[in-house]
């Protein structure tokens, strides 16, 4: 198929909290440039960001979804990213390769802390970015529109500035005030707004407006303050300059507005996008790369893998360096097509250049965020998304238990797909266990393990890895004897059991004298009370635990180490209950971040999970947000995640580690042990 010449490239991510309309945005977008002649909806689940089954089946995206089009001879590619928070991961990785991105909110000043995440990450990463206030027949009034904006500025670290003014009537939103050129125009569906002269009434906030904007830019170009000190009115182009400078630089967050159904304030975006947005060498300028360096190098960076169907791994990627073509070795792997996508649907070509945003069929073994090279000696690794921590948890089996042979790699694929994901075969509990970023994350990743590959799943709470260990010792005696003709069996030990210090292990040790255990017996002796340990008197592996072997017996004919071994399981058999045995459980360390007016409601939180509250500070790098450290025990994690999220607006988030063992309470105990006894 012949490609289009184009002039110029633009990466665009989508990105925004959930409900915001970003999947309603592209969809207007494309129809608006003439990608595709008919819009889909949400509702009719016809739409192309959202084109996956899940997605489809919950109305919401739940992967990152790519699509082009073209606009006065200049590729727009858009990543659709999801707006939960549960499916963060997949738009931090797609951001990594954006040129720009549009964050997309509502005119609600209550949603706008859900924003501070995506802001914080958009800065760190120095992506430059607009705002789209979507759904702007919600806000019924001018000064609205300023609140919301005056409520943006409290989440951004970067200062926002106003690119237009709404005009309204009564409370329909029927045009915009370009505050560049000061020019009004009228809204109309399907077709581009109309220039109209600027209404009387609305003189006085239009110039308010522009004050601000002119304002902030000055902050970054002593000419132009020079000309609002001297009251000069600063060409349009100079100021159009300024955005543009400024935007490429991460410096201003530029603001617009519309009805992304209607198709309201959707050119303005894409004529931002055009003229102000940065050229995909800026950003790699930003990454490190230098323009125009390395004409023979290829480098390209994978932002999403994908495992279709039809046609096996396709892996998003962009081109940062040289140029792609069809069948090139890249890090050992042969490229196995190239295509474009539009949501579920790929265009096949034989090149790509650099800024382009393209899928690679069938590199196989190459993962999401590795950074691959037709020259991989010579390729300078980029940078790629941290992995978030793992903070919910599901036990899964197969319905069919032959299906367990296959479940292993099955969930290699998954993970391929989701690197958010991760699996485990828990050592004490010998459970499968899923971890990801929260209920519907991880009933995401099973559908797909049912529709993919077959393999549905039964699932449950993880059991928490409880241990034992004991108050007192004892010494205890055992002794193995048995015959059943022919040569017996005999092993005979005294064992002296005693606790040891909280996180010092089991040690095993021996003080026989005069040989009365033979030494090749001995082992045996050990092996038996190791295996005992796996399962103490309550039920659960025990820690911390000094067994010596002090005395024996043996027979000449009979013994041996299988005898021994047996003998040592009688006498922990006997002994251990008798030393006062007592349960313990994991407590992880626990660093909550949130938004500094969450902070009491953190501690409630915390402490209503027997947590022990080590302290909070606020973050250094993040304004108005604390870190709160404490001890909780694993048992009470489980839905910790949800409930933090409930408290916090959804934008509530926490890292742990594993830190120690300590005592159940005497209750919680005796429900923990009679539960076991009974499964």
């Amino acid at each position: 198929m012949n490609e289009k010449v184009v002039s110029g490239t633009r990466n665009v991510a989508i990105v925004g909290p959930y409900s915001s309309g970003k999947t309603t945005l592209l969809e207007s977008i494309l129809f608006v440039t003439g990608a595709i002649t008919r819009k889909g909806s949400i509702k009719d689940g016809n739409t192309v960001g959202d084109s996956s089954q899940e997605a489809r089946d919950r109305g919401t995206s739940v992967e990152v979804s790519a699509a082009s089009t073209l606009l006065d001879d200049i590729r727009l590619t858009f990543l659709d990213c999801p707006g939960s928070v549960e499916f963060a991961q997949e738009t931090d990785n797609a951001l990594v390769g954006a040129g720009a991105a549009i964050v997309v909110c509502e005119p609600v000043i209550d949603r706008v802390l859900t924003l501070a995440p995506l802001f914080k990450f958009l800065d760190d990463w120095e992506i430059p970015h607009l705002v789209f206030i979507n759904k702007m027949d919600r806000a019924n009034t001018q000064v609205e529109f300023m609140d919301v904006l005056h409520a943006l500025k409290s989440v951004s670290s970067r200062p926002l500035v106003p690119h237009q003014y709404p005009i309204r009537q009564g409370e329909d939103l029927v045009g915009y005030i370009d505050l560049v050129s000061e020019q009004a125009y009228h809204y109309h569906a399907g077709s581009p707004a109309d220039p109209v002269p600027l209404p009387e009434d609305l003189r006085e906030e239009e110039k308010l407006a522009r004050e601000e904007m002119l304002e902030t830019l000055s902050e970054f170009d002593d000419h132009l303050l020079e000309e609002l000190l001297e009251e000069i009115e600063p060409p349009q182009e100079e100021i159009l300059q300024d955005i543009r400078q400024d935007l490429s630089a991460d410096l201003i967050v530029p603001v617009f507005f519309g009805i992304a159904e209607q198709d309201y304030g959707v050119r303005p975006l894409l004529d931002a996008l055009i003229k102000e947005a940065p050229e995909p060498s800026v950003t790699a300028e930003r990454r490190g790369l230098e323009a125009g360096a390395n004409g023979e190098q290829t480098l390209v960076q994978i932002l999403k893998t994908y495992n279709v169907s039809q046609g096996g791994k396709l892996s998003l990627a962009r081109v940062w360096q040289g140029e792609l073509t069809d069948g090139m070795t890249l890090n050992g792997v042969r490229a196995g097509g190239l295509y474009r996508l539009m949501g579920q649907q790929q265009e096949p070509i034989q090149k790509a250049s650099v800024g382009d945003i393209i899928a690679i069929g069938r590199l196989e073994g190459i993962k999401t965020g590795q950074t691959i090279s037709n020259m991989p000696d010579k390729a300078k690794e980029l940078p790629k998304a941290e992995l978030l921590e793992p903070v919910y948890a599901l036990a899964i089996v197969p319905e069919n238990r032959k299906d367990e042979v296959k479940l292993s790699g099955a969930l290699g694929k998954l993970l391929e797909e989701d690197p958010a994901l991760h699996w485990e075969q828990h050592g004490d509990t010998r459970e499968i266990i899923l971890w990801g970023q929260g209920e519907i994350h991880l009933q995401v990743a099973l559908d797909r393990l049912r529709r993919k590959y077959n393999l549905p799943m039964t699932t449950h709470l993880p059991q928490v890895p409880y241990k034992e260990t004991i108050r007192n010792g004892t010494n205890s005696h055992g002794r193995y004897k048995h015959q059943s003709g022919g040569h017996g069996a005999f092993g005979d030990v005294y064992l002296d059991i005693k606790p040891r210090d909280r996180g010092t292990g089991f040690f095993f040790h021996e003080t026989i004298v005069g040989g009365v255990v033979p030494k090749q017996y001995i082992p045996g002796v050990e092996m038996g009370v190791r295996e005992y340990l796996d399962r103490g008197p309550l039920g659960f592996p025990v820690v911390d635990v000094d067994v010596t072997l002090t005395n024996g017996s043996y027979h000449s004919v009979d013994s041996s180490e299988q005898a021994f071994k047996q003998a040592a399981r009688i006498a922990m058999n006997e002994g251990m209950p008798k030393c006062k045995p007592i349960l313990l459980e994991p407590v992880l360390t626990v660093e909550v971040c949130a938004p500094t007016e969450f902070t009491s409601k953190v501690l409630q939180l915390s402490s209503g999970h027997r947590g022990q509250i080590l302290g909070y500070e606020g973050i250094s790098d993040w304004k108005g947000w604390d870190r709160t450290t404490a001890y909780l025990p694993q048992a009470e994690m489980q839905n910790f995640i949800v409930e933090l999220r409930s408290l916090t607006m959804g934008v509530g988030f926490f890292k742990w580690q594993y830190d120690h063992l300590q005592e159940v309470p005497d209750k919680l105990a005796e429900n923990v042990v009679a539960s076991r006894k009974d499964s």
